[in-house]
């Protein structure tokens, strides 16, 4: 009896764990979809759930800096009438870091190493799947919408030379040298964009490049991040120095998206939008505090922080140079080096409350002394 129970039993919990096997979890129950359509096994599981391989864009785990990157890369698979492709593939993820990233090419790239097209592509054009593009085609699609929108040309000797022209059978050797040790030129930054809009508070937009990438320390990807090629790179693109005309559809939110994470979307629209072209950023008149010569060259995010906005800090010297009170400032940078009484001093017996802003002060210790009447010390000239 019991061994007859026993077997009920078991043959229950098979039956019960099988169907929890093949029944699709909440997610799919609104799919009308085949098991086989994800999975290559008739009875997947937890552990082993068998799954097709398929696009997983949201999910793309696989980042890499330009630098770590294989300079060049070698296309022989299709080498059937032309020979082999060198692409520069360092100085195109570069390139990619201000339009799509990785992924623009590496699009269906899950955890793990980083997929080879053909691994998806296959190089037959007799395929099960017609929704996946072949090789030829993926390759093709990849770069001609590219290429064609900026140098307005897609002829296949662009990349391509025929077999029948290749010395000796063989690519030339100089076209690998040709990429070698190559990086993408530098993009030479404007120094001011004149925007002319339809906005009722201002036409006219000023914006100072320059000041946002040296002084503010903003990167090129802050604001480039979605960009076309022809941006930079079109053959009959003619700069002139003509205010830009914006023509857009987008929202207020979608045409000031890069501006508003900095800039308070509470603030006054006056700041950027004007009727004429505005002067660039004065920190004496804007702040009421002018730089000296050894702050002027220092980008905004040394005294400032890195976090957007930049925080408001005061004008006291120790705000930032907590260290001076350990003795480690040296004061000949001044143009004055301290005689040995007074670099014995602690800053604050002559800098009132540590405000190295004004004057410094005899009066503590000196009934007839003042300054710069009488120095503490000799004029060597600043540094």
């Amino acid at each position: 009896m019991m061994k007859k129970i026993i077997s009920l039993l078991l043959v229950l919990f098979i039956t019960i764990t099988i169907q929890a096997q093949q029944s699709p979890g909440k997610d799919h129950s609104k799919l009308k979809v085949d098991c086989s359509t994800c999975h290559i096994c008739d009875v997947p599981t937890k552990s082993d759930p068998c799954l097709i391989q398929c696009p997983r864009e949201k999910i793309t785990t696989v980042y890499q800096k330009p630098e770590q990157t294989p300079e060049l890369i070698t296309i022989d698979q299709l080498s059937d009438r032309y020979g082999p492709v060198y692409f520069s593939h360092k100085i195109h993820a570069q390139m990619s870091e201000m339009s799509g990233g990785c992924e623009t090419c590496h699009h269906h790239n899950t955890s793990g190493p980083i997929l080879k097209c053909s691994t998806c592509h296959s190089s037959t054009r007799k395929r099960d799947n017609v929704s996946v593009p072949d090789l030829k085609a993926a390759y093709h699609r990849q770069c001609m919408d590219c290429h064609r929108e900026w140098s307005h040309d897609n002829g296949c000797n662009t990349c391509h030379t025929l077999k029948k022209d290749l010395k000796n059978g063989k690519q030339d050797p100089n076209l690998q040298k040709k990429y070698a040790g190559k990086n993408h030129p530098v993009v030479l930054e404007p120094t001011k964009l004149v925007y002319e809009t339809n906005s009722d508070k201002g036409k006219i937009v000023t914006f100072y490049h320059d000041d946002h990438t040296k002084k503010f320390g903003l990167k090129c990807t802050t604001c480039h991040k979605q960009e076309s090629c022809t941006k930079c790179h079109d053959v009959n693109r003619k700069d002139n120095k003509q205010p830009i005309k914006v023509i857009t559809k987008r929202t207020f939110e979608e045409q000031h998206k890069n501006c508003i994470s900095c800039h308070k979307k509470t603030e006054n629209c006056s700041k950027c939008h004007s009727n004429k072209v505005l002067e660039p950023f004065d920190h004496a008149k804007k702040t009421g505090w002018p730089l000296n010569k050894y702050h002027i060259n220092l980008s905004c995010v040394k005294c400032h922080g890195s976090a957007q906005p930049y925080k408001k800090v005061d004008n006291k010297c120790l705000s930032c140079h907590k260290s001076w009170f350990d003795g480690k400032f040296k004061h000949s940078v001044t143009g004055l080096q301290l005689d040995e009484i007074h670099i014995e001093l602690s800053c604050d017996d002559c800098h009132s409350d540590n405000n190295f802003a004004v004057k410094p002060t005899c009066s503590s210790c000196h009934d007839d002394y003042s300054y710069p009447k009488q120095k503490p010390g000799k004029v060597i000239g600043k540094k």
